[in-house]
């Protein structure tokens, strides 16, 4: 059973299980529809993740592992004695959803670990598998908010991108929940959210969780960012991950290799947030990481009205890599490690 863990400003959960089905809150109308979108099988939810209805490297590993939970169980009642290989191919269906973000590859492989091991009906093992990656992420959150929080010293505000929130975990959020720690215990008194193009997390989402949550935010146009910190508006810049190289370097939203590289530039600290899930000792430096390539039509429109020139085209990576080098603090729900290295890391996660 998933335990509810609530604090002040945290009023948002965007991934539920609810009778005996999987629940998104579909962040693709936000921030003016609050609209909840059910799914009973793994193709729709693979669909889901692909669509980003549910995004978030986090949140999609969780919704990832309800997933398998609910073709479990289709497949045991449709084929009892081949239950295992028809779920096979429902989890490939979910791998190839979006390849870059790791913990949606660890999930499943969780999932399917314990499937290896089960006898009978895979239903209530898996599920309680799934709520537990669920509980575990929110409580990795918690702890990471404190940890990141420690590191801040009280200054007018912070800088943060994409969105890293409730809506992209199981809740309270990576980045954000730092941000959330920290402004509750009065180490910031602002945040400064990109609006992070061309999907606009930003703006649709961090800010929606922001104004929810009663805490004080400005928004501002991602070439915005540099002068933010000439002029001293923040000391450090925080954000998440979608994949950690063995050796630090940081896959996550497309920009926030620019604001590590302007943060160096102006003495402002840059903070990386994720669980130790998206560290990936398989990949050994970000030149391994796949880099998905969306729809150039994410960038020539907006909300369906083309807005770019006609005949122009358009170059659309989702994601960049941002070096180790530039990263003063890895924050993980096993600890910090400042100016991060692989034997760091490696250090970590044999802990």
């Amino acid at each position: 059973m998933l335990k509810i863990i609530m604090s002040q400003h945290d009023s948002i959960r965007a991934v539920e299980w609810k009778d005996n089905h999987l629940v998104l809150l579909d962040q693709r109308k936000l921030p003016h529809n609050e609209q909840f979108v059910p799914l009973y099988s793994a193709e729709d939810t693979a669909d889901a993740i692909r669509n980003m209805v549910v995004r978030g490297a986090p949140a999609i590993g969780i919704a990832a592992a309800y997933a398998a939970a609910m073709a479990a169980r289709k497949c045991y009642k449709q084929y009892p004695q081949d239950w295992r290989k028809r779920l096979s191919a429902e989890i490939d269906v979910l791998q190839n959803s979006r390849p870059t973000a790791v913990n949606l590859m660890w999930a499943l492989k969780r999932m399917c670990d314990l499937a290896d091991t089960v006898d009978g009906d895979p239903e209530e093992p898996l599920l309680a598998l799934a709520q537990q990656i669920h509980q575990d992420d929110i409580n990795a959150n918690y702890r990471m908010g404190e940890l990141g929080s420690a590191l801040i010293q009280p200054s007018h505000g912070v800088l943060t991108h994409c969105n890293t929130g409730s809506l992209a975990t199981g809740g309270y959020g990576t980045a954000l929940g730092v941000i959330r720690s920290a402004y509750s215990s009065g180490k910031i008194e602002h945040v400064y959210a990109d609006e992070t193009r061309p999907w606009w997390q930003g703006s649709r989402l961090t800010a929606w969780e922001l104004v929810k949550d009663k805490i004080p935010a400005h928004l501002l146009c991602d070439g915005a960012a540099a002068h933010l910190m000439k002029l001293g508006k923040v000391s450090w810049v925080i954000v998440g991950s979608d994949r950690i190289a063995a050796n630090g370097d940081v896959a996550n939203k497309i920009g926030t290799y620019s604001l590590a590289v302007n943060a160096r530039y102006h003495g402002v600290k840059f903070m990386v947030v994720a669980p130790t899930s998206t560290i990936d000792l398989a990949t050994l430096s970000g030149n391994d990481i796949p880099i998905e390539e969306r729809s150039q039509d994410e960038v020539l429109n907006v909300n369906n009205q083309r807005i770019a020139a006609q005949y122009t085209q358009a170059w659309n990576p989702a994601f960049d890599v941002t070096p180790a080098a530039l990263v003063d603090a890895l924050v993980t729900e096993k600890g910090v490690i400042e100016n991060p290295t692989a034997e760091k890391i490696a250090s970590l996660m044999a802990s």
